[in-house]
């Protein structure tokens, strides 16, 4: 069995179905469906059954057994809202149910493959998996950062596989139950879709209007990467998983225009209480990813938005019809 937390969430439904199409349906679905909405993520996705967040908690907490052998933990669950500021609520979500999981792993020797963020590096200019290069700027970046360092601190002890994944800017189908907190790939069409016109920030820092860059990946490659870690049992330690290669804003809004064949970019000032906290640049270095033998091709931009607004063009007309 494959425990797959954040199951009915971005990253984790795309997960289950890349598992599906590996032959995997022996899999454990757990979160919290408090917005019912997301229960749609699951629709088609094949498991064996679904927990609540707080049913799975309480169960690792009272050090009971599942009734069947557990493969791996994938914890994708987690807040994912980078504007909230509830310290409490999110180390109680993203650090201490995240230990917990971990330890829980550790005594049963079950992999454990979690998902991290490149929230870690915060304003850094040098993405590699080293302290060093690791500032967070809001609580949900701090969040994974220490639960990051918790890790390192017990991985050399560990009888099991302990695998992080620092996640870059993932876009791709299944996200818009995320609302603001989706892509920028997402809010992008849906602007073009509603007004005609791609809103972009004016320049800032050292960049142009739109210049800002961002390592954009593809939600595919995302779950690729955390199967091949499935299937790599040396595989163990944090890695970056982006593309390796920051596009600009501007990039990414002229491959939606050409998609669609019409609209136009303006340039918007940037909100006053983004302007010392905004992350202008991010790219991953894949070099410790690469050397641990992850050799698959990243999408390029511009054929992972193809891919992407044709699957959403594809639902919209489902719903039509």
């Amino acid at each position: 069995m494959i425990i797959v937390t954040g199951g009915a969430g971005f990253i984790g439904n795309n997960l289950i179905r890349g598992l599906n199409e590996k032959g995997h349906d022996d899999i454990l679905v757990v979160d919290d469906l408090t917005d019912g909405t997301k229960f749609r993520n699951l629709v088609g996705c094949q498991f064996k059954d679904y927990w609540d967040t707080n049913d799975l908690s309480a169960f690792i907490m009272a050090n009971e057994l599942f009734p069947e052998k557990v493969d791996a933990i994938f914890h994708q669950g987690a807040c994912t809202n980078t504007m909230e500021w509830d310290g409490r609520y999110m180390m109680q979500n993203n650090y201490v149910y995240s230990k917990n999981l971990l330890h829980y792993c550790m005594s049963h020797a079950i992999p454990f493959i979690y998902a991290s963020s490149a929230s870690v590096y915060g304003t850094g200019r040098i993405f590699k998996e080293i302290n060093m290069n690791e500032s967070p700027i809001n609580v949900y970046g701090y969040s994974k950062y220490l639960f990051d360092e918790y890790v390192r601190r017990v991985i050399s002890d560990a009888k099991t596989r302990i695998i992080g994944l620092r996640y870059f800017n993932v876009y791709g189908p299944r996200e818009q139950h995320k609302q603001t907190m989706a892509s920028v790939a997402f809010h992008f069409n849906q602007q073009l879709l509603t007004t005609g016109c791609v809103k972009l920030f004016k320049g800032s820092g050292d960049y142009a209007d739109g210049e800002q860059r961002r390592d954009f990946i593809f939600v595919n490659d995302v779950v690729a990467v955390n199967l091949w870690c499935l299937n790599h049992t040396e595989i163990t330690g944090i890695y970056n998983v982006g593309t390796g290669k920051s596009r600009s804003f501007n990039d990414l809004a002229r491959a939606i225009i050409a998609w669609h064949g019409r609209g136009e970019i303006s340039y918007i000032d940037m909100p006053a209480h983004l302007k010392n906290s905004y992350q202008s640049f991010t790219e991953a270095d894949t070099s410790a990813l690469r050397k641990s033998g992850y050799q698959h091709e990243f999408l390029s931009l511009e054929d992972g938005i193809k891919h992407y607004l044709n699957w959403l063009n594809a639902s919209e007309r489902c719903k039509e019809d």
